[in-house]
């Protein structure tokens, strides 16, 4: 079932509750860790949390609207290739929005896992195997806060995403494209395979 996005989130944290919550988030699993959330987006401020979805070459998330959005970073306005997919650190988006899906689906990425997404744990390049079937490649793109951002979640919190420390964490996500196609579903694990260069000859296990 499709739902309208909330306008915000239940509650904005101060910058020194943010502080507190990031020892948790920094304990987030390096090599693997499991897909807590899948969100398709319809439509614009539309978001559906998905039992199961599945991940193709040329859509991006299946019925997810990246394909159709212009992009001013393209010369000819498609969509980017490299902003394909978008992945947020699940105790981070706790942190910001509580427990519900919908608060977390206010932030606009398509997976949370639960993985530590630091720029150290996962440089460019670095491929991720979800599940059995799908591998994803993290490309160079910066993923960063917006002013929709900071109305849902906070000035302090976008601040955070923006700060040296906030964008090596990666705390407002990564941007991904699908390299292998497959099915994705909640509670799958996300193993973190290596460079594309190491994962040219790795078969994706069960």
């Amino acid at each position: 079932m499709d739902h309208a996005a909330h306008a915000t989130a239940p509650r904005h944290l101060s910058s020194a509750e943010l502080t507190a919550g990031l020892a948790a988030v920094a304990r987030s699993p390096r090599g693997s860790g499991t897909l807590d959330l899948v969100v398709r987006r319809p439509a614009v401020d539309e978001r559906e949390v998905l039992a199961e979805g599945t991940l193709d070459i040329v859509e991006g998330l299946a019925g997810d609207t990246w394909a159709a959005r212009a992009s001013s970073a393209t010369g000819d306005g498609s969509p980017h290739p490299d902003r394909q997919l978008t992945v947020m650190n699940s105790r981070f988006v706790r942190l910001i929005a509580g427990d519900d899906p919908q608060d977390w689906a206010l932030a606009g990425d398509q997976l949370f896992a639960d993985l530590d997404l630091h720029t150290d744990a996962l440089p460019a390049g670095t491929r991720l195997a979800i599940g059995a079937e799908a591998v994803l490649e993290v490309t160079a793109e910066s993923h960063n806060g917006c002013v929709k951002f900071a109305n849902r979640y906070g000035r302090d919190a976008h601040k955070l995403v923006w700060s040296e420390q906030g964008r090596q964490a990666r705390l407002r996500g990564l941007y991904a494209r699908v390299v292998i196609p497959g099915v994705i579903r909640q509670g799958d694990t996300i193993r973190v395979l290596g460079t594309a260069a190491a994962c040219t000859s790795v078969a994706v296990v069960t």
